[in-house]
This record gives C-alpha cells, sequence and structure tokens, in this order.
C-alpha cells in the first residue's frame, strides 16, 4: 500500500486510539493468501456472485468485483467519484485509458469506489469520460 506515504502527515489522525501511539509504528497485519484473483474469475458467496475484472491504470494490479446479476460494482481505486491519481510511482497512464474505456461499457446499477461518494452507471461513464478528456485518451 501507500501508506508510507502518509505516516508523517500532519493533522491525520484528530485523536490517538491509545496514550503513546505513533502513526510511524502503526502496521496492517497482512491477511493470510488463500488464492489469487485473476481476469474472469468468479467470487461466489452463495447468494450472489462476482466476477473479477483486472482494472489497472492507478495501481498495476487493480481489480474491481462486479455483480453481473444486479450491477453491483465494487471499483476499489480503479475509478471513484473524485480526480482521478494516475501519477504514482507504479500507475500507468496507457493502462488507465485502457480502463477507462472499457469502463465507458460495463452496465453497473451502483458503484462502490475506493473513495468519495458511491455512484451509477450514468456518473460512472461521466468520471471516465473526464479522465478520458484530460489525458487526450477519449
Amino acid at each position: 500500500t501507500y501508506a508510507y506515504m502518509f505516516h508523517d502527515l500532519e493533522g491525520a489522525v484528530s485523536k490517538l486510539p491509545a496514550p503513546g501511539w505513533k502513526s510511524a509504528d502503526y502496521r496492517i497485519p497482512p491477511a493470510p493468501l488463500t488464492r489469487t484473483l485473476d481476469e474472469g474469475d468468479v467470487v461466489d458467496l452463495g447468494d450472489r456472485q462476482f466476477r473479477v475484472l483486472h482494472l489497472p491504470g492507478h495501481s498495476p494490479d487493480s481489480i474491481a468485483l462486479f455483480d453481473e446479476a444486479d450491477g453491483l460494482f465494487f471499483s476499489g481505486d480503479a475509478i471513484y467519484d473524485a480526480m482521478l491519481i494516475d501519477d504514482l510511482p507504479d500507475s500507468d497512464r496507457a493502462a488507465y485509458i485502457s480502463t477507462m474505456r472499457r469502463l465507458l461499457d460495463l452496465s453497473i446499477r451502483i458503484g462502490h469506489g475506493g473513495h468519495g461518494p458511491s455512484f451509477d452507471g450514468k456518473r460512472m461513464r461521466e468520471i471516465a469520460t473526464a479522465y478520458l478528456g484530460r489525458t487526450a485518451g477519449g
């Protein structure tokens, strides 16, 4: 993650979770890896299934989870309702342009990004189109 970029961010924490707590010492223990996900895989939760979509650009291995039956879309940082970031150390603008073009045709009902408010399919297309316009990818 990019958590290291925020360890010294002034005011990032409004109240310490414990006396003596320091952001520089904070660690998120990784969950054990049970399998890797790839484009087209299906995550079956019993009452719903999510198709895995590989959506690189913001980061190389960015994925989204899409319930094709009802249009529920979890996009992570691939797309969200704010200024899209494509200048991180491992961002790839050409891949991000391809991802945005792909999302233009995705029929979602409601999307939940890694940041900002949720969005519907119309708003997702507006965000993608605006990005493509800014990057000459449109």
